[in-house]
Formats: C-alpha cells, sequence, structure tokens
C-alpha cells in the first residue's frame, strides 16, 4: 500500500491554509464536453510549499460507469520539469477528496456532533464516512440513495467496517433529520437539501457541485448559512454556489483561512455551516508526492525512458 491516507492530514492541512495565504497561485480547473456523456478535466498546477515537485492532471467522468472518474496524474520535478511519474488518477482522487471533505466537516461541525447522514452511496460517500470515523467519534450513520439497493449494501459494509450503527432511510428528509454532520456528493443538478430539513446547528459537506449546472443545497439554506469553500472564484464559477446563482457575497472564508485561524468558522452552537468543495490540483500534489516517495523507498514501480523508448 503506497498511500496511506490519514498520513496525509498533516500535511493536507498546512497545503489547505498555504494555498488560502498565497493569492497569486490559484487553483486552474479547466473542463470540456466530450462526445456523448463524458466530460473532461484538467487541473494544474498542483503545487504547495514543502514539495518540490507539481503535478498536472487529466481526467474524465462518466456518471454511468464505475468508477466515474478515470484519468492520469503526471508528476513533475519542480526545478526541471522532468516527469518523475505517471499514476491512475482514479484513486488518489477519490482518497484526497473524501479526505479533504471530512476534514472540513471534522473543522466546522459541533465539537459535540457525533452522528452522520451521507446522501449518495457511492464510491466518495464511502471514503467521506471512513474518514470522517478516523477523525471524528461516530455513534450512528444514516445512508439514502435513489438507488435502495445501494443504500442497504452501503449500510451493511461501512456497519461492519466502522463498528457503528449505519440506517439506509427511504428519504433525504429522513437520512438529514437527525444528523449533525451531513455528507453529500452526488450527480444531482437541482438541490435535494432545502429548508426545513435539517437540525439547528447541523454541518453539510457537499463536494458534488464541481461543474456547472449541478447543485445539492438550496440557495436559501446557504444564504442563512456559514458557507465555506476551498476557493473563492470557482465555488461561484462551478461550484456550490454556481449551482444556485450565488456570489461570492454569500462566501465567508476558504478552508484554509479558517484551519490557519484567519477566520473563525464556526461562532455558536446553532449555527449551519457548509463547506462547498470543487477539488484542488493542490490535494493531487499532496497525494501523488507521498505516493512518489513511498515507491521509492519500496523500490515498486517500473522506470520508463519516453525518449529512449525503454522500460
Amino acid at each position: 500500500m503506497l498511500l496511506e491516507p490519514t498520513e496525509l492530514l498533516p500535511a493536507l492541512r498546512k497545503a489547505f491554509v498555504a494555498y488560502s495565504a498565497d493569492r497569486n497561485e490559484r487553483a486552474r480547473r479547466v473542463r470540456s464536453r466530450l462526445p456523448g456523456p463524458g466530460t473532461a478535466t484538467v487541473l494544474f498546477p498542483g503545487v504547495t510549499p514543502g514539495i518540490p515537485a507539481y503535478s498536472v492532471k487529466v481526467h474524465a467522468k462518466f456518471p454511468d460507469q464505475n468508477p466515474a472518474i478515470r484519468g492520469v496524474l503526471c508528476l513533475h520535478a519542480g526545478d526541471t520539469g522532468d516527469l518523475l511519474a505517471i499514476m491512475d488518477s482514479t484513486y488518489l482522487t477519490a482518497v484526497r477528496t473524501g479526505l479533504a471533505g471530512a476534514l472540513a466537516a471534522d473543522v466546522l461541525a459541533r465539537p459535540d456532533a457525533n452522528t452522520a447522514a451521507v446522501v449518495g452511496a457511492g464510491v466518495q460517500g464511502r471514503y467521506q464516512l471512513r474518514f470522517l470515523a478516523t477523525l471524528r467519534r461516530l455513534t450512528h450513520a444514516f445512508v439514502y440513495d435513489v438507488v435502495p439497493d445501494r443504500a442497504l449494501a452501503f449500510a451493511r459494509d461501512m456497519a461492519a467496517e466502522l463498528g457503528i450503527v449505519v440506517e439506509p432511510t427511504t428519504s433525504v428528509a429522513a437520512a438529514v433529520r437527525e444528523a449533525g454532520i451531513v455528507l453529500t456528493a452526488t450527480w444531482a443538478r437541482e438541490p435535494f437539501i432545502v429548508a426545513g430539513m435539517l437540525s439547528p446547528g447541523a454541518h453539510i459537506t457537499t463536494l458534488g457541485p464541481d461543474e456547472p449546472d449541478k447543485a445539492e443545497v438550496a440557495a436559501d439554506i446557504i444564504r442563512n448559512a456559514l458557507f465555506i469553500c476551498d476557493d473563492r472564484d470557482l465555488a461561484v464559477e462551478m461550484g456550490a454556489l454556481a449551482g444556485v446563482g450565488l456570489g461570492l457575497n454569500a462566501i465567508a472564508a476558504e478552508l484554509g483561512e479558517v484551519i490557519g485561524g484567519a477566520h473563525p468558522g464556526r461562532s455558536a452552537q446553532e449555527q449551519v455551516t457548509v463547506y462547498g468543495g470543487v477539488g484542488l490540483a493542490f490535494q493531487d500534489v499532496v497525494a501523488a508526492w507521498s505516493v512518489y516517495e513511498s515507491a521509492r523507498q519500496r523500490g515498486v514501480g517500473r522506470e520508463i525512458d519516453f525518449i529512449q523508448g525503454t522500460a
């Protein structure tokens, strides 16, 4: 195992802080539709202080496929541009996204919140709940999915893995009603978390909206909540705010500003908090560098000379 997710947390925390402190190195996400149902996205440059490399990730999304996200991540030397490694992006993206979402939930949720709801029983739902359980002592979780059998399988598998009660529900409202932390990662294009559903002081991590025209949380909830994002501009261009027509004035801070202490984050027990993350390239380089260093130390992988054509 070349990637130990929980070992990435310290580096990921530092990277969030560094990203928000440096307004010159903003993330770039270039997106294009493909013939058929897919979309292609390029994320670059993946850079963060302390890592002498940068990443460029090219991947595509096909919602009806499993896995839905497929692509490659290229890791380059920061001083020369030499290609250090090529990695499959599917697992790396799932891990770093789930870890970032769980980190945001832990930072913003009430200190005593120990009940979670997962909306979307896919790969990302599993990773988010799994990683949240390493940060919080969860006692109970609820799960909802538009495919009931998928929610049942999720509940069975995650209960066995985490040793807590995981209960499938028949509606989003039933899943989130008693949850202190709500985790969503779906393909939805219309908000499904609306006013009146949440308990006082609930936190929502919404990761589904990472492209234009996607939305999970209604505008009025975001307006009345403390809204935190990973990148201000991208939240408005293609994130949780874009899908419901909100602008920069809805944003309280970036997650890096909260972790770094520039913004206090939650200010009251009954305050609703929302984290909307689109996913940024610096998260890729943190994960990729960890894999690269581990592979070098263990002598794992295959060296390829693209110029000479030898392997």
